[in-house]
């Protein structure tokens, strides 16, 4: 049986790096034995919670109105195919690249969270429900 890509054991599914200064809600203490990088968490609702409150700080602090500002930050030219995670999820959400879209509507950061999530792990593995849920806990 192979293993379940690294954001989705850590109940991480964006992938969020750990930084001491984050304290986010459902968090696991770090381990840099069993985690050296990112940040862990006791369920996947919390994992997702993090994703989609930190869609919201880019959007609030940064301005960051489109998927491609928002993909550009979350996942840095450096260590990704940027332009490629940016097209995959502005297609999933049906929106151009640069066209603006609001991470405070329920239904918009859902859907932003549901991409980055098979893109970063490449699958889905949560309900609707299990989204719903990290939504009501922001």
């Amino acid at each position: 049986m192979a293993s379940q890509p690294r954001g989705i054991r850590n109940n991480n599914p964006g992938n969020i790096d750990y930084n001491p200064r984050n304290q986010w809600k459902g968090q696991l203490s770090y381990d840099p034995v069993l985690e050296k990088r990112f940040c862990r968490f006791e369920s996947p609702e919390y994992g997702l919670r993090a994703l989609m409150s930190l869609l919201g700080t880019y959007q609030r602090k940064y301005r960051l109105k489109t998927v491609a500002g928002l993909i550009n930050r979350w996942a840095p030219t450096k260590e990704n195919n940027t332009s490629a995670y940016v097209n995959a999820v502005a297609k999933q959400l049906d929106v151009q690249p640069t066209e603006p879209i609001d991470v405070s509507d329920k239904k918009t950061v859902i859907g932003l969270a549901k991409a980055i999530v098979r893109h970063e792990n490449g699958t889905l593995p949560y309900s609707d429900e299990t989204f719903e849920k990290a939504f009501s806990l922001l």
